[in-house]
């Protein structure tokens, strides 16, 4: 069985400031801290517990590799693999969001259109309505195996109960993006911005673009609401705070800005004065680059380690002992997204053209995108803001005493204490691995270019679209969507409404990017079809 360190209580507050509410921020901050919203925190179970976790039957009816196949040390490896995996999905690292008896009745919280057509579904297909329209889905089997190359990989699979049926998937059973304890509470985990799917096929470390976790969080309000349930911190902070303006994107970045503000350097809760944010939205990147880059974030500024991992649980219960009681496990996730790969493209190539497409690329972008195949290196390039010219608003979203507060902060420093290397004041972004990159729409850091070949017509891309089918358009490779003039603002539904990406609003330029037009028409097709291959 696995050992799991439970997190331990403290007083419940909202630690983020809006740009434009900042009173108003610091007016529910306040009230929390006085315990006004804390009924929430009184009904649960947040004694400070240690809870054993029987290892899930699931883990060991896998097909992993025999312990006969491997060496001491790839044993001890897979071991953490797994455990690793169980951390994220087993663990609550966080207070409780909703129960189950929440989930259950956040249909009637839906407008007309989409409650009417909830209420005449069986209890599996309105579950089913329930993960589309918020962006979860079943949660997979890990499976462990060695890879070509001798590394071991975590694989997944599907049970035939939750396999896709023509262009539908089945969705029963606990989503990947949220624990659910044996009480039925459900607590987010990291999944839920990392676990997305490809095309429809729930993959671990895929972006999550079809998460909606404002709609989500609103919706959890309402139902609350009519249950007569306590809020939690989403449901309070998210009157004020933007969580995200358009589905598949989060203001990610200003959580973890906020969350370490009211920390000092051994991370200890501190009160200090409010501090205004640039609020923005976020495209996750995909988890299966975690192996090759040495550094975190799109701007690379922080040291890859597994301290750094748990930066995004810094909620005001996680008190600093919560950090050193729970960092074996974070090493056990390290290792778990160190196993990462991403999925094969299953569809034709045109091999002659896919290898033109090699030698395009390799003379053409190879420089900061790095090269593939036996003997591939990734440089782990920074391109000045200046010269890649893509939205600057999170490179000055984040500000220098911002990465010098983590800089000097525990997650910054290695098991034995030593400093890490942190770039307080990076250039610009970093070019990313393009391993998978078929599989990882949208495309930018921000979400803002909806398929491979808009990424590769810079005067081509949309101003504003929407997705609209959940599998690949083939031709351009990533999402299939439509276009529109305008965000039709008297949909009722707001979970339309913020399908539409408007890359003219703030943080969300297209812009960028631009040296796909030192190519031909010709040559753009043939690094296309060699994207399909990576």
């Amino acid at each position: 069985m696995t050992q799991f360190v439970q997190r331990k209580p403290a007083y419940p507050f909202v630690i983020f400031l809006s740009r434009r509410w900042g009173w108003c921020v610091w007016l529910v901050c306040l009230l929390c801290s006085l315990n006004v919203f804390a009924g929430e925190f009184a009904s649960q179970k947040t004694a400070a517990t240690q809870s054993t976790v029987e290892t899930q039957s699931t883990v060991e009816q896998t097909g992993d590799v025999e312990l006969g196949d491997l060496e001491p040390g790839d044993v001890e490896q897979r071991d953490a693999i797994r455990r690793g995996w169980e951390v994220l999905t087993e663990l609550p690292l966080l207070p409780g969001d909703f129960s189950q008896e929440v989930i259950d009745d956040i249909w009637r919280s839906w407008p007309p259109e989409a409650r009417a057509k909830a209420a005449q579904a069986s209890l599996e297909e309105r579950q089913r309505l329930i993960y589309q329209r918020y962006g979860l889905s079943p949660r997979p089997t890990l499976r462990v195996e060695s890879s070509e190359t001798g590394d071991l990989v975590a694989r997944f699979d599907l049970d035939d109960s939750v396999l896709r049926k023509g262009n539908q998937p089945n969705y029963p059973g606990p989503p990947m993006q949220y624990v659910v304890d044996e009480d039925g509470q459900w607590t987010m985990n990291c999944l839920s911005c990392h676990g997305g799917s490809v095309y429809g096929v729930p993959t671990p470390g895929a972006p999550n673009n079809r998460y909606a976790l404002q709609t989500l969080t609103e919706e959890v309000r309402s139902t609350k609401f009519r249950l007569g349930k306590p809020l939690g911190r989403m449901e309070l902070g998210s009157m004020v705070i933007p969580l995200g303006t358009t589905n598949g994107t989060t203001n990610a970045v200003v959580f973890g800005m906020g969350l370490m503000h009211y920390r000092d350097a051994n991370l200890n809760v501190v009160q200090r004065t409010p501090v205004s944010f640039t609020h923005h939205d976020m495209d996750a990147p995909p988890w299966w680059h975690f192996h090759k880059r040495p550094y975190l974030y799109i701007d690379g500024f922080a040291q890859k380690g597994h301290r750094g991992l748990m930066q995004f649980t810094l909620v005001p219960e996680n008190g600093p002992e919560f950090y050193r009681d729970n960092e074996d496990h974070f090493r056990d996730v390290f290792a778990f997204l160190s196993a990462l790969r991403p999925p094969k493209y299953d569809g034709p190539i045109d091999g002659e053209l896919a290898e033109t497409g090699r030698h395009l690329f390799n003379d053409n972008c190879s420089r900061c995108h790095g090269t593939y195949g036996p003997g591939g290196d990734y440089p782990n390039q920074m391109v000045p803001i200046e010269e890649i010219g893509t939205d600057p608003v999170r490179f000055e979203a984040l500000t220098v005493a911002g990465r010098q507060t983590y800089a000097d902060s525990w997650f910054a420093r290695d098991a034995k204490g030593k400093r890490q290397e942190t770039l307080v004041d990076p250039e610009g972004y970093v070019a990313p691995p393009l391993d998978g990159v078929w599989a990882s729409p949208p495309y930018f850091h921000n979400g803002s270019v909806p398929t491979l070949w808009h990424v590769l017509h810079p005067e081509d891309r949309p101003q504003l679209w929407r997705r609209v089918d959940e599998s690949m358009d083939e031709e351009r490779v990533g999402f299939k969507i439509e276009l529109a003039e305008k965000v039709p603002l008297t949909q009722p539904d707001v979970q339309i409404r913020r399908s539409y990406f408007d890359t003219s609003r703030f943080g969300k330029s297209a812009k960028g990017h631009d040296y796909p037009n030192e190519l031909t028409e010709p040559e753009k097709q043939a690094v296309l079809e060699y994207l399909k291959t990576l």
